[in-house]
């Protein structure tokens, strides 16, 4: 290798993006959420499907919930007691859906809004 082709390499790895906990955070939801919208266009019948996708979420939201809980979090209470009432219902909306008496469409609306949340995409009502 080269002096130009070490300087350019160099330059590569300084353009590589840094993903922020944000980043990480909205990857992981964009992900799941992928996901919760595969299973609910795709046949109903699958069950081991629908149930890999919805524990899948649901253990997203504990960790988030468990992290909102820790006294180290920098997130307003006020905020941080929404979020975790939001984890609560996606808990008992999550086995609703698993029961077969609720569709993941609520869950896919929820992540897709912590989603906007995460990119600063919030729309505020007038």
């Amino acid at each position: 290798m080269n002096k130009n082709d070490h300087a350019r390499s160099g330059y590569r790895a300084a353009a590589t993006p840094i993903r922020t906990q944000r980043d990480t955070e909205y990857q992981v939801f964009a992900q799941v959420t992928h996901r919760l919208k595969a299973i609910d266009e795709a046949d109903r019948s699958n069950f081991p499907l629908i149930a890999q996708a919805v524990f899948d979420n649901q253990r997203l939201w504990g960790i988030l919930a468990e992290d909102l809980m820790e006294d180290g979090n920098a997130l307003p209470v006020e905020l941080r007691a929404q979020i975790i009432s939001l984890a609560e219902f996606v808990r008992r909306h999550s086995l609703a859906v698993l029961g077969g008496r609720a569709s993941v469409s609520a869950l896919i609306d929820i992540n897709t809004a912590i989603m906007k949340g995460l990119r600063g995409d919030v729309e505020v009502a007038a």
